[in-house]
C-alpha cells in the first residue's frame, strides 16, 4: 500500500526516499506526541502539589439554578421541555439539577 501527498507531493511512499522520509517523520511526531504528554503530566501534577484541582466547580443545592429549576418543577405549570428552553439548559442537566437539589445531605 502506498501514500502520496496530493497537496505537498513530498510524502511519494511509492518511491524509496518518499518511504525514507515517511519513516523519518513518523517517530519525529510520535517522539513529540510523548513529550507533550510528559509536560502536561507534570504540569498537572505540579498544580496537584499546589493545591490545585481541574475540572468544573461542583453543583450545589444551594445554587441559584438548580432552585430554581426545582422551583419551576414544584409548580406544575411547565412541562420539563418549557423549563428547560426557559432556562437554556438540556433535559439532562435538567434532571441533573433535579437529583442534586433531591440526593440527601451528608452527615457531619
Amino acid at each position: 500500500m502506498a501514500f502520496r501527498s496530493l497537496r505537498d507531493g513530498a510524502i511519494d511512499t511509492t518511491s524509496a526516499s518518499g518511504e525514507l522520509v515517511f519513516h523519518i517523520f513518523s517517530p519525529l511526531a510520535q517522539f513529540e506526541r510523548r513529550l507533550i504528554q510528559e509536560r502536561t503530566k507534570a504540569g498537572l501534577s505540579v498544580a496537584r502539589a499546589r493545591g490545585r484541582k481541574g475540572g468544573r466547580k461542583a453543583i450545589t443545592r444551594n445554587d441559584p439554578r438548580v432552585k430554581t429549576a426545582c422551583r419551576m418543577h414544584r409548580d406544575h405549570e411547565l412541562s420539563v421541555e418549557q423549563i428547560c428552553r426557559t432556562l437554556e439548559i438540556s433535559r439532562a442537566t435538567f434532571y441533573r439539577y433535579l437529583a442534586v437539589a433531591t440526593e440527601p445531605t451528608p452527615a457531619t
